[in-house]
């Protein structure tokens, strides 16, 4: 015991090098979006109603059956006691499919009863709110992704068809409308929907990680070259959360670092970890 007190304690182990993360420099595509969630509804939807009250004698489309406008999707029979009148049509107002039936063969029918739902499904449009901050930004034919939770691997494009052009007081934003196209049999009317709208692109130019970009007066990098990180001034253009374009500064394939900047000064010899 007296000889282990005795003992000189050990030096902390020496750093020769920073440890570090980098990535090169390389083309790439640079886009300013922001996130929108909203619901998606056919361009035109439909509650029928029958002309006259009575009896529903039968339904003669169900759900999922193609309509034509002025089509009858059901017969009403009149149940005025003494008196023979023809079933009476329930029309369909639109041309597209018939999403919901409400009544069974025999219900009791009034002017107020809804017979059944008709969506024009020849296109489809997702509703959504932007924030007062982003509503300057939003224009007319902008592209949009559209996903939804029932085809999670699947992205649907979109452009805006409808700017309102008054912020809503109480919500501090504005309505939208997004047109989709080409989404097949997979998009559903009243599916929620995240929506991204596509602010700003870039395409075909040098892209880096945002968080190699460092300075609190001009944008500058660590380049590594030789085992040591040298500094280097650049220009930027688009900036995301996720990526920078380079204007100026660097060459495709230069190696930056991207982790440990705090630690790291002009000429500190690093070692890039894998």
């Amino acid at each position: 015991m007296l000889l282990t007190s005795c003992e000189k304690p050990k030096a902390a182990p020496h750093l020769d090098a920073f440890p570090i993360h980098a990535q090169k420099v390389s083309p790439g595509t640079v886009e300013d979006t922001i996130t929108l969630v909203g619901s998606i509804k056919a361009r035109d939807e439909a509650t029928l109603f029958s002309r006259v009250p009575g009896k529903l004698k039968e339904n003669r489309l169900h759900e999922g059956s193609r309509v034509a406008k002025d089509q009858a999707v059901a017969f009403v029979e009149r149940d005025e006691v003494g008196v023979k009148f023809e079933p009476a049509p329930v029309p369909s107002t639109l041309s597209g499919v018939v999403a919901r039936t409400y009544l069974d063969r025999g219900a009791n029918v009034t002017l107020d009863t809804p017979i059944a739902l008709v969506l024009d499904d020849s296109e489809l449009l997702a509703k959504a709110e932007v924030p007062e901050r982003y509503a300057g930004r939003v224009a007319l034919e902008q592209d949009v992704r559209v996903s939804v939770e029932a085809w999670p691997q699947d992205s649907f494009r979109g452009t805006v068809s409808r700017v309102s052009p008054a912020v809503d007081p109480a919500t501090r934003s504005a309505p939208i409308e997004v047109r989709i196209t080409g989404q097949g049999e997979k998009l559903r009317s009243g599916m929620f929907a995240k929506l991204t709208l596509v602010m700003a692109r870039r395409a075909g130019v040098l892209t880096i990680p945002t968080e190699a970009v460092t300075g609190p007066n001009a944008d500058t990098v660590f380049v590594i070259e030789n085992g040591k990180a040298h500094q280097r001034t650049i220009q930027t253009g688009l900036v995301t959360d996720r990526l920078t374009e380079v204007r100026q500064g660097l060459s495709p394939g230069t190696l930056v670092a991207t982790s440990g900047l705090f630690a790291l000064q002009d000429g500190s010899a690093v070692e890039v970890l894998p």
